[in-house]
């Protein structure tokens, strides 16, 4: 394990135990050295590379602002990288996609019936069947993607889906545009939305995982840019969306 790594893991702890809270400091390097058993150089570069990650900030001197203090949850930091990532267009096309349909698809196929975020996904099925506002039903449509992931109860799924959130938003609306008639896509995706939610309220998580990737896939083939995600030829597509065409 790199020593940045075992850094982040031992924060994870200290949180989770109580013994560190956000906005608290972290021992001296020498101190952090010992206990975990490396060097004060090897603490020094894991800091440095947790504050870029945004899970501490590093002060120098003396005072209030000194020493390193603790900023974020790691899974906060995690949901800033991946969105750093998004943002710069690091991250291929595909892999996106694919990396969605892999993570909803775990999710629904594990989310438990009793998870409060279903309660939540099914308060957004009515929003989003009381606008006609394109920008507003996609936002509530990526909310509900979001929530659908965090009834799995898995931590780091929900961070890297919540990270996801925005660009999920931004794309699908551009998306949008090569669509030959909006209100009928709408139409059904609230249609596959409920079915979705249906089957995992149903306990049925191997229909729901097979409706959750064609309602991902379907939107990519559907908006004119191939029937394959996995194709890497739309640098200019970054997160397909919605409902599976009809027909091939």
């Amino acid at each position: 394990m790199r020593t940045h790594e075992l850094v982040l893991q031992w924060i994870e702890k200290q949180l989770s135990d109580g013994d560190l809270v956000l906005g608290g400091r972290l021992p001296g390097e020498r101190t952090m050295a010992e206990q975990l058993q490396v060097s004060r150089t090897s603490v020094r570069e894991a800091v440095r590379i947790l504050e870029a990650m945004g899970v501490v900030r590093a002060g120098v001197g003396s005072g209030k602002d000194a020493g390193t203090i603790v900023i974020a949850e790691p899974g906060s930091a995690l949901g800033s990288t991946l969105r750093l990532h998004v943002a710069t267009r690091h991250l291929p096309v595909a892999d996106i996609v694919e990396t969605r349909v892999l993570l909803e698809s775990w999710a629904a196929a594990r989310a438990t019936v009793d998870a409060p975020a279903l309660g939540e996904a099914a308060e957004l099925l009515e929003r989003m069947d009381s606008t006609q506002d394109v920008e507003t039903f996609l936002a509530l449509d990526a909310r509900f993607h979001v929530a659908l992931a965090e009834a799995a109860g898995n931590a780091v799924v929900s961070a890297m889906m919540a990270s996801l959130r925005g660009a999920i938003e931004n794309y699908a609306g551009e998306l949008t545009e090569n669509l030959p008639d909006w209100n009928a896509t709408c139409a059904r995706l609230r249609g596959e939305h409920r079915a979705i939610l249906a089957a995992v309220n149903s306990n049925d998580g191997g229909r729901a995982a097979e409706l959750v990737a064609a309602h991902i896939q379907g939107f990519y083939a559907e908006a004119g840019l191939g029937s394959d995600p996995g194709s890497k030829s739309n640098p200019g597509l970054l997160m397909a969306h919605g409902g599976p065409p009809k027909g091939p």
